[in-house]
């Protein structure tokens, strides 16, 4: 194969699976073999973050490129029809692109039907906009011809019957290629779980035990609240460990059709879940548990040589779709925001980090009325050498030293004693403001 070449991607995310949930991220409770191997056998970019712990202003800035402010809002909410998105870029630059799964990008919470013009204007589409009941999941959608798809319930767990409708996409693609046709493709596997409800297969939340789950030192030791992170956590577990038996199977099905060695699989997340730390639930928080994601690189692509390791670089979502581009060799359209982060995989390319952005910009646009969650509009950074910092409208929110503080027991945005190094985080994040083109009002030092 000759260097040139561009690889097939497939991007792998399931919605709220946090950062901290992994083997290799050191979680005790949870086994994900296949994960963790992706990571080994790959890049596993150690601090990646959610820049809105969000499902659709996540997805939204996912798909475009674009902050939330510029793109989607809140949860739910339609995305305009008309924005550019990685299907756009990738259709014109010579890819098929297929998208299978949870959409949410149509302004419902319920199981609404999707149009073909409001799609994204992939070649395939066969998803569904928004279900939360992993036994009767749903999809629809459209063929590579353009025709339809009916309704057809997948008869399985959500992840499993989600992933025989990709591992069938992967078999089209073999075909074409032994057909000869030599397009590369551009493939999405967006699954809910490990999303509430907390419901996996039984085989899978067999292996928890709630009062043997080892919680974070920052869920406060209250009975009420232990109990009901337990329970959840047995549940959510349980699902990560279907999820990564399903990456396994993905895997397993390249090397069958002989793909892997032309495909990078991308495996991430929108956002992650608080499961109580700091008393709080699910997302939309500004602390770890809830914008911290996994991020992964990998697969065996013989055909240039690439990096494996542990990266420290700060990215979050908005840096997905134009690092995508970068693996693909494509050229990045000056309107698409983020930062490509593609070099790190590429053995050839020269690392430098002095052109990468030095802080992660954090997103809440709204005050979102959730019963477990922070109920205000917030905008906030994570730095490079460790620092979060956070504010809602006209007031201090939150200041944590992650280096020495990874739990954020400390919260230090309330002492003078601090007030040099708040003072530094409060220009950075008001040159995040300016520079995006946020509006959000900081409140005085």
């Amino acid at each position: 194969m000759s260097s040139n070449k561009r690889p097939n991607v497939l991007w792998i995310f399931g919605d709220q699976h946090r950062g901290q949930a992994l083997g290799i991220a050191g979680d005790p409770n949870v086994s994900t073999p296949n994960i963790d191997n992706l990571a080994r056998e790959g890049l596993f970019f150690r601090n990646a973050y959610s820049n809105n712990p969000w499902c659709t202003p996540f997805r939204g800035s996912l798909l475009t490129g674009r902050y939330s402010h510029q793109c989607v809002w809140q949860t739910p909410q339609r995305m305009e029809p008309s924005y550019k998105t990685v299907a756009d870029i990738l259709n014109g630059e010579g890819y098929s692109t297929h998208y299978i799964g949870k959409w949410h990008l149509g302004g419902s919470n319920e199981d609404h039907y999707i149009p073909p013009e409001e799609r994204g204007r992939f070649d395939s589409w066969i998803g569904y906009e928004n279900i939360n009941n992993q036994y009767h999941c749903t999809v629809h959608g459209h063929d590579e011809m353009g025709d339809e798809i009916k309704p057809l319930n997948l008869q399985r767990y959500e992840t499993d019957g989600l992933t025989d409708l990709l591992i069938d996409r992967l078999r089209r693609e073999r075909k074409k290629i032994d057909g000869g046709y030599a397009k590369p493709f551009f493939a999405v596997l967006s699954v809910q779980p490990p999303h509430n409800p907390y419901v996996a297969p039984s085989c899978f939340t067999g292996r928890h035990n709630p009062s043997s789950i080892r919680l974070r030192p920052n869920v406060p030791p209250i009975e009420r609240i232990e109990h009901e992170a337990r329970v959840d956590l047995s549940g959510y577990y349980g699902q990560i460990e279907n999820l990564d038996e399903n990456v396994g199977r993905i895997r397993a099905a390249l090397t069958e059709l002989q793909l892997a060695d032309d495909t990078i699989i991308v495996f991430f997340s929108d956002h992650g879940d608080m499961h109580c730390s700091h008393g709080m639930r699910e997302k939309s928080s500004p602390w770890e548990e809830s914008i911290r994601i996994p991020f992964i690189i990998s697969g065996e692509v013989p055909f240039f040589e690439h990096r494996s390791g542990f990266v420290d670089a700060p990215i979050s979502g908005i840096d997905i779709l134009p690092t995508t581009l970068g693996l693909c060799g494509v050229q990045v359209p000056e309107d698409i925001q983020g930062y490509d982060y593609s070099y790190y995989w590429r053995k050839d390319d020269t690392i430098t980090t002095e052109e990468e952005p030095d802080t992660v910009y954090l997103q809440h646009l709204v005050r979102k009325m959730h019963p477990g969650s922070i109920d205000r509009e917030w905008r906030g950074i994570v730095t490079r050498d460790g620092w979060k910092y956070a504010c809602m409208p006209g007031a201090p929110l939150c200041m944590y030293n992650l280096n020495e503080d990874p739990y954020e027991l400390h919260n230090m945005i309330f002492q003078r004693r601090y007030l040099e190094q708040r003072t530094h985080l409060h220009q950075l994040l008001q040159d995040c403001i300016n520079n995006t083109g946020d509006e959000f009002i900081l409140p005085e030092l």
